[in-house]
């Protein structure tokens, strides 16, 4: 017998929901220590495999499942489950709420298993959807088959760390945000350990690395059992698909997998459009991706997941003014970071690629590419985190149609544009790869544009007050820290003569420096942190 929707006779239960800036402070922090050991491991990766043929086949082997892992456990899904839930819980009570969660989890792992033995079987099918300049040209079969084979050991990896979302997704909505956000910190230690003692038990030793990505898959899920256990939150899978819940979390997720994970479909043409460019793209647009996903992951997807659960309880209590302040501080608080992220990032892409991966295998030359795909990256890392945080505005109101609309317009231009960039970038310049990360960054601008003027066609969100005397205080800081930058890398040459230390202390005053004069003028400026507080 399928569960009945929960009705408002039913008390919902109430939790001390924690302040919007302590929950993303909190989750800030967790990923934090992800990225940090995230950074640690493309180290590795870097001193071990470089950027060669070997490498470019492990990176899509492992993009592949990542891929629909963002759509599926931190994309579509969540996005979909999460209103769901808060709306079963607000009105049913927990005993609602975990009835979903036993019909949700049966459906989704049935569906999961189907999938997975899919990719296992038909792996050099799906490896030649994603990287089909391998399989066309001759002379690069040795590398396809490589990348199809680690691709069988990988593909279980989607399962396992979907199952993981879902976990986490529980426990973001009862407000247990710090167990989800420290969990992706297994698969970074687990890639160090493969790259660095692994790599002797396997032939070619490329092979450990897959492997890495499989056991950590494991480890993840099983890492977040027992804190749901502990909330009394563990899901009992039951296979229903005629529940009302799972159905209306199936209709709302279809049309999210394209609207919250356009940028993931981005970067998939990225990888399929780089197999047919010189040995080395696929690399060089990871170690750059990797370098912008830090701020975006410490930071926008940290504030994307506390406020998600947050407007999806304002929504169901029909309070659209606390709605609206929510999405105001969310704006200004990604604003205030992605800015001079983006301008450090400009400034200093080659020194940071060179401090951090310029060991072992990877070559000055590789360095140099990379800083070019990072500079184009970083200019649409704003555009990144505004898709963060304006399209839970939509999830929270259960609108997943929209920004399926807005995010087809953004990938169809990205489609032009690649083929506008990349084309005389890599006949005249040999900066193809450039050329993909740049379309990329504007693909972004205008998925973030529409959704923006979207909420304001539609009333969602209106601007409070202060946002021109906000912004000019974040252009004069990021001017002057931009100067500091500059005036102090005029002083330094090549970064790849000196060694790890001299390379490391040099760039930590580059980042203290910077800071410290950002948050001065800003401070000078009469910004203080009180303008940053809101209420869940």
């Amino acid at each position: 017998m399928s569960q009945s929707p929960p009705t408002q006779e039913q008390p919902a239960e109430k939790s001390g929901a924690p302040r919007l800036l302590r929950g993303s402070s909190v989750v800030g922090a967790a990923t934090m220590l992800s990225r940090v050991a995230g950074l640690v491991r493309d180290m590795a990766l870097a001193r071990f495999a470089g950027a060669g043929d070997a490498a470019d086949a492990f990176f899509v082997a492992f993009k592949i499942p990542n891929f629909f892992r963002r759509l599926f456990a931190e994309g579509a899904f969540a996005q979909a489950f999460v209103p769901v839930l808060a709306e079963y819980r607000q009105k049913g009570g927990i005993a609602a709420a975990r009835q979903l969660n036993d019909r949700v989890a049966g459906a989704l792992g049935g569906v999961l298993l189907l999938v997975t033995l899919f990719g296992v079987v038909c792996a050099p099918l799906v490896t030649g959807i994603f990287a089909f300049g391998w399989w066309w040209d001759g002379s690069e079969r040795e590398k396809f088959d490589l990348a199809a084979g680690m691709l069988q050991i990988t593909f279980p990896y989607l399962m396992l760390i979907s199952l993981a979302g879902f976990t986490g997704a529980i426990l973001n909505s009862f407000d247990r945000f710090a167990i989800p956000a420290l969990t992706p910190i297994m698969l970074n230690l687990v890639l160090i350990g493969a790259a660095t003692v692994g790599t002797a038990w396997f032939d070619p030793e490329i092979l450990a690395l897959a492997w890495g990505v499989l056991v950590a898959g494991v480890m993840q899920l099983l890492f977040q059992l027992p804190f749901l256990a502990r909330e009394g939150l563990l899901p009992k899978p039951k296979w229903d698909w005629s529940d009302p819940g799972v159905r209306k979390i199936l209709r709302l997720m279809a049309p999210a997998i394209f609207g919250v994970s356009v940028t993931q479909i981005s970067l998939v043409l990225d990888t399929l459009l780089a197999s047919f460019l010189p040995s080395g793209s696929v690399s060089w647009l990871y170690f750059s991706d990797r370098l912008t996903e830090l701020p975006l992951g410490v930071f926008g997807v940290a504030v994307a997941t506390v406020i998600l659960p947050s407007l999806s309880r304002q929504h169901s209590d029909g309070d659209p003014r606390r709605f609206r302040h929510t999405l105001d501080w969310a704006l200004r608080s990604v604003t205030l970071v992605s800015l001079p992220a983006s301008v450090a990032l400009v400034v200093l892409a080659e020194p940071l690629l060179t401090t951090l991966f310029q060991y072992g295998q990877m070559q000055p030359r590789d360095m140099q590419m990379a800083a070019w795909s990072l500079r184009a990256y970083a200019l649409g890392l704003l555009a990144f985190m505004l898709i963060k945080v304006l399209a839970p505005g939509y999830f929270a109101r259960q609108d997943t149609y929209t920004p399926v609309r807005f995010g087809l317009i953004a990938i169809s231009a990205k489609m032009v544009l690649s083929l506008l960039f990349v084309i005389p970038l890599n006949y005249y310049l040999q900066l193809g790869h450039m050329g993909l990360a740049l379309a990329t960054a504007c693909q972004a601008a205008i998925n973030a544009w529409l959704l923006y003027k979207g909420l304001r066609r539609d009333d969602v969100f209106v601007p409070e007050a202060g946002w021109g005397r906000y912004l000019l205080r974040l252009a004069v800081a990021n001017l002057a820290m931009m100067g500091v930058l500059v005036g102090v890398l005029h002083f330094w040459g090549d970064w790849a003569i000196w060694s790890w230390f001299e390379r490391a202390w040099r760039m930590g005053v580059l980042v203290v420096a910077g800071g410290l004069t950002y948050l001065s003028v800003l401070f000078v400026m009469g910004l203080r942190p009180r303008h940053f507080r809101a209420t869940s």
